[in-house]
């Protein structure tokens, strides 16, 4: 079983909070704060360990990457969460991302479909496989291209939700995430102070009102 040694760096960015009712929770997360604390005593600070301070009963119901910036929707109560969770398992729940990839996009939208796989001999990085690996979909569009030297802005919509899958499905059609340090390469790493990721907007069904709702969080990038 591979080990994991890291340790994040300290985070000095704040979680604002976007929304909030008696059952839900909807924050923006700074880069460069984990999710959920890692095993490591030294990876106590995280999302979770901040907020239940004041919400002691608060749950995640899904997860951004280290690097990743943007809304995340919380759950206060175990039934909030059991609700919520079903839409994710339903796919009725819509997440997207701005980013910005390196090199110019051909074309002005597509579907990425690459299953994802683990490898003992690759940790913490993920690898595409088509024996193993578990299915994943990413749609993408080209929002904006950029010069000097040549990047593109994209909007992705994740059909499923596979650890790393946006970096690596990224890495896959050959348009590494600028800043990306698990599956870019060194230059591509160095064309960015941050992981140029960003959840941007997430729309689910209300657990009380049933009604659609969608909220955002204005892109820093």
């Amino acid at each position: 079983m591979p080990i994991d040694n890291f340790v994040a760096p300290v985070c000095l960015g704040k979680i604002t909070i976007l929304f909030e009712d008696e059952c839900l929770l909807v924050i923006n997360k700074p880069s460069g704060l984990l999710s959920l604390s890692g095993k490591n005593p030294l990876n106590k600070d995280s999302v979770h360990y901040r907020l239940a301070q004041q919400y002691p009963e608060i749950r995640l119901t899904h997860r951004l990457d280290l690097g990743t910036s943007g809304i995340m929707l919380l759950a206060k109560n175990k039934d909030v969460n059991a609700n919520l969770t079903k839409q994710f398992q339903a796919r009725s729940i819509i997440k997207r991302y701005v980013s910005i990839l390196s090199g110019e996009v051909e074309g002005s939208e597509g579907l990425i479909d690459l299953p994802i796989a683990k490898d003992p001999l690759l940790f913490p990085r993920l690898k595409i496989c088509q024996q193993d690996g578990k299915s994943a979909q990413s749609q993408y569009q080209v929002a904006e291209r950029l010069q000097q030297p040549n990047r593109t802005r994209v909007i992705f919509t994740p059909l499923t939700g596979r650890t790393h899958q946006l970096r690596i499905h990224s890495q896959a059609m050959g348009h590494p995430i600028l800043g990306c340090d698990l599956y870019g390469t060194e230059a591509t790493q160095k064309m960015a102070p941050r992981l140029m990721l960003h959840a941007f907007d997430i729309t689910f069904d209300h657990p009380q009102s049933q009604l659609r709702v969608t909220l955002a969080s204005p892109c820093p990038f």
